[in-house]
């Protein structure tokens, strides 16, 4: 595959950074302008319960995700070429199985640090995500695969 067949995607942004910006902007909106939610979970708890959160989309998806990669002969850059759909594990129940992990963590973070702006900011962060690394993915694996992809997207859905 040459340079120009992968230029497809136009994926020029380190997805990673997407909710690392999120989680970053969200405590700097709390700082700048506080927003107390009203209920409020004690501090051991919602380090539990934020960082099962976290563990789960860590382990669960994002490495058991980046695992298959590997042993597919693939990279997780998404501007890499990719040699084949991989359908297995967390894949067969979500197509961007280490962007769901991306959200779940701002989620859990948020869950933790007990941040309205983080979790308000999360729907941005999965849009950002969405339009300007998914989309442009799926583009290049329709081109790439055809019917083979086409036949996937019907059997498994985007994000959960």
């Amino acid at each position: 595959m040459t340079q120009n067949e992968w230029d497809h995607a136009a994926v020029r942004m380190f997805p990673p950074g997407i909710p690392l910006v999120t989680v970053l902007a969200g405590v700097v909106l709390q700082w700048l302008w506080p927003v107390n939610p009203s209920l409020v979970l004690p501090a051991p708890e919602r380090y539990w319960v934020g960082g099962l959160i976290v563990a789960f989309s860590f382990l669960g998806l994002g490495l058991w995700s980046v695992l298959l990669f590997r042993r597919s002969g693939q990279n997780v850059n998404p501007w890499k070429p990719t040699p084949q759909i991989v359908e297995r594990g967390p894949f067969r129940i979500t197509r961007n199985p280490m962007y769901l992990q991306m959200v779940l963590i701002c989620i859990g973070v948020a869950v933790i640090l007990w941040s309205a702006w983080i979790l308000l900011l999360t729907p941005v962060c999965a849009w950002v995500l969405q339009r300007y690394a998914i989309e442009p993915e799926e583009a290049y694996l329709e081109r790439k695969f055809g019917e083979e992809y086409l036949a996937y997207k019907r059997r498994v859905r985007r994000w959960i």
